[in-house]
C-alpha cells in the first residue's frame, strides 16, 4: 500500500479526521455543485416520464448491488492490519461477484420489463449492467484511503468524474437522447472514477486466485449482506410498489421529489460516514469515546441539515417552480411532506458506521430487518391514496424506525435514547422556529413570481435560523465554528 494506516492513539488523529472530512466532503460539495447545475438544466429538458422509467431500473440495480462485495471492503477497513495480497484477494472476489451480477442482470431484464409493463426497461437494464464491472476498481482503492483517512488525492478524481458525468448528461439532453441521458451519464462518471482511484492510490488491480486466508474477510462481508439486503428492501419498496401501480409521469414526480429532499442525506452524509467508519474502527476499544464522538456528530450534522430540510418543506412551491420549471409544479406537495421525514433519515443512517466499526454488523442487520418490514407495509397502505400516499408513508413510518434504531444500535456503546434526543434537539428545535417564521413571512407576501418569492423567503429563513441558534444553541454554534477554523486537535471525551 502507498498510504499509511491511521492510528487512533496518534496525537494528530483528531486533525487527521478533520482533514479527511474537509477533503471528502469538500470534493463532494464541489462535485455536487457541478452536478446540480447540469441536473437542473437536464430536468427542464426531459419529461417526468423519463425519470419514472429510470426509477424503475434503479430498483433492479440497487437490489442487485447488495451482492457486489462491498462488505469485503468494510472488512479490510475494520481489520487491524492488511497486506497487499489481501487487497488483491478482495479485488478478485469482487471481480467475480460483479461479473456474475452483470450477467444476471442481462437475464433478468426481460422479466423486469414484463413486471412494470414497460418494454424500454429491458433495454435500459442491459446497458446499465456495465456499471457493476467498475465496482472492484473503485472499492478496493476506497479501502486503502479509508484506512489511511487520506481523501486528498482522490478529491480531484471525484471532481473530474463529476464533470465528465455532467457533460455527458448535458450533451444527451440537448441531443434528444431522452431517458438514455440518465443511463450514459453515470456510466461515464463511474468508469472515470474507477480509473482515477486506481491511479491516485497506486493500487495495482492484479487478480490472484489464491484465496487461502480469506475466510474471516468473507465471513465479515457475508455478515453485512443481511443488513444490506434488508436496507435495499426498505429503500426500494416504494418505487417497486409504485412502479406497478402508477403511471411513469406520477412515479417520476414522486421519484424526483424524493431525489430533491434526499440530496443531503444521500450525497453528503455518506461521505461523512466514509470518514466516520474508519475513525470509529480505530477507537473501537474505547466505547465511551465512540458514544461521545457520535453524539457530537449528530449535534453538528443536524444543526447543518435541519434548516435545509424544513426550509424545503415550507418553500416547496416556489422552490420547485424556480429550479425545475412550471411543468414540475405538481411535485411541490411531495417535497413538502418528504422533507419533513429527512431529519429522521439523516439521524437513522448515522448509526450503521458505528455498529459496523465496533464489529457488530448483526446490529445493523437487525435494524435493517425492522425497516424492511415497517417501510414496505407503510408503502402498501400509502399507495392506496396514490403517489402522495407514498410520501405520507415516509413521514408516518420513518420517525418510528429512527427511534427503534437508536435503541437497538445505541445499547452496545451505552448510548441512551435521551442522549440522542439531546444531541438532535438544537438543530431540530431551531429549524422548527425558523420554519414557523418563514411561513408567517410567506403569508404576508403579495402575489409574486416564484424566484422573487423564494428570494425573500430564503434570506428570511437564514436570518431567523441564525437568530434562533444564537439565542437557543449558542454553544453548539461555537462548536461548529471551532470545528471548521480550529487548528488544535479537538477535546476528547472524558
Amino acid at each position: 500500500m502507498t498510504l499509511q494506516d491511521a492510528d487512533a492513539e496518534d496525537a494528530g488523529f483528531g486533525s487527521r479526521i478533520r482533514s479527511a472530512i474537509f477533503w471528502r466532503s469538500g470534493s463532494q460539495i464541489v462535485s455536487q455543485m457541478v452536478s446540480w447545475v447540469v441536473t437542473l438544466a437536464v430536468i427542464r429538458l426531459l419529461d417526468p416520464a423519463d425519470y419514472g422509467l429510470f426509477a424503475m431500473t434503479q430498483v433492479i440495480l440497487n437490489f442487485a448491488t447488495f451482492l457486489n462485495g462491498y462488505g469485503l471492503v468494510s472488512a479490510l477497513v475494520q481489520s487491524a492490519t492488511v497486506e497487499i495480497h489481501r487487497l488483491r484477494q478482495a479485488f478478485t472476489i469482487m471481480l467475480l461477484l460483479n461479473g456474475g451480477l452483470a450477467l444476471a442482470q442481462l437475464l433478468i431484464a426481460p422479466l423486469a420489463a414484463d413486471y412494470y409493463d414497460q418494454p424500454m426497461v429491458a433495454h435500459l437494464l442491459r446497458v446499465q449492467a456495465l456499471l457493476y464491472l467498475s465496482t472492484p476498481f473503485i472499492s478496493v482503492p476506497e479501502a486503502i484511503m479509508g484506512r489511511a483517512l487520506d481523501f486528498k488525492r482522490p478529491a480531484l478524481v471525484n471532481l473530474i468524474a463529476a464533470i465528465a458525468s455532467a457533460a455527458t448528461a448535458l450533451v444527451g439532453a440537448l441531443s434528444g437522447w431522452g431517458v438514455w441521458t440518465l443511463v450514459f451519464a453515470p456510466l461515464a462518471g463511474f468508469w472515470i472514477k474507477a480509473a482515477g482511484y486506481v491511479i491516485a492510490t497506486g493500487f495495482r488491480p492484479i487478480p490472484t486466485f489464491d484465496f487461502r486466508g480469506t475466510g474471516a474477510m468473507v465471513a465479515y462481508g457475508a455478515s453485512l449482506l443481511g443488513g444490506q439486503l434488508f436496507w435495499i428492501v426498505q429503500s426500494q419498496a416504494d418505487i417497486f410498489i409504485g412502479g406497478r401501480m402508477l403511471e411513469p409521469h406520477q412515479l417520476g414526480l414522486y421519484a424526483e421529489a424524493l431525489f430533491l429532499t434526499q440530496i443531503f442525506v444521500s450525497k453528503f452524509v455518506p461521505p461523512l460516514n466514509d470518514v466516520a467508519f474508519p475513525a470509529y474502527a480505530r477507537m473501537q476499544k474505547d466505547l465511551s469515546r465512540v458514544a461521545w464522538s457520535f453524539c457530537k456528530a449528530v449535534k453538528l450534522l443536524l444543526l447543518l441539515t435541519c434548516p435545509i430540510y424544513l426550509g424545503m418543506a415550507v418553500t416547496a412551491e416556489p422552490l420547485v417552480e424556480t429550479l425545475f420549471g412550471r411543468k414540475w409544479l405538481d411535485m411541490a406537495p411531495f417535497v413538502s411532506i418528504l422533507a419533513l421525514a429527512m431529519p429522521f433519515m439523516t439521524l437513522q443512517v448515522m448509526f450503521a458506521p458505528v455498529s459496523n466499526a465496533l464489529g457488530r454488523p448483526g446490529t445493523t442487520a437487525r435494524v435493517a430487518a425492522v425497516g424492511a418490514v415497517l417501510m414496505p407495509v407503510a408503502f402498501l397502505i400509502g399507495i392506496q391514496a396514490g403517489a402522495i400516499g407514498l410520501a405520507w408513508a415516509w413521514l408516518a413510518a420513518f420517525p418510528v424506525l429512527t427511534v427503534m434504531t437508536a435503541v437497538m444500535a445505541g445499547r452496545p456503546m451505552g448510548l441512551r435514547i435521551t442522549d440522542v434526543a439531546r444531541a438532535a434537539a438544537p438543530g431540530l428545535g431551531c429549524a422548527i422556529v425558523m420554519a414557523a417564521i418563514v411561513m408567517a413571512v410567506d403569508a404576508m407576501l403579495p402575489p409574486l413570481p416564484a424566484p422573487a418569492r423564494l428570494g425573500i423567503l430564503v434570506p428570511a429563513g437564514g436570518l431567523a435560523f441564525l437568530a434562533a441558534v444564537s439565542m437557543l444553541a449558542g454553544e453548539t454554534l461555537r462548536e461548529l465554528v471551532a470545528l471548521v477554523v480550529r487548528r488544535a486537535p479537538p477535546i476528547q471525551a472524558g
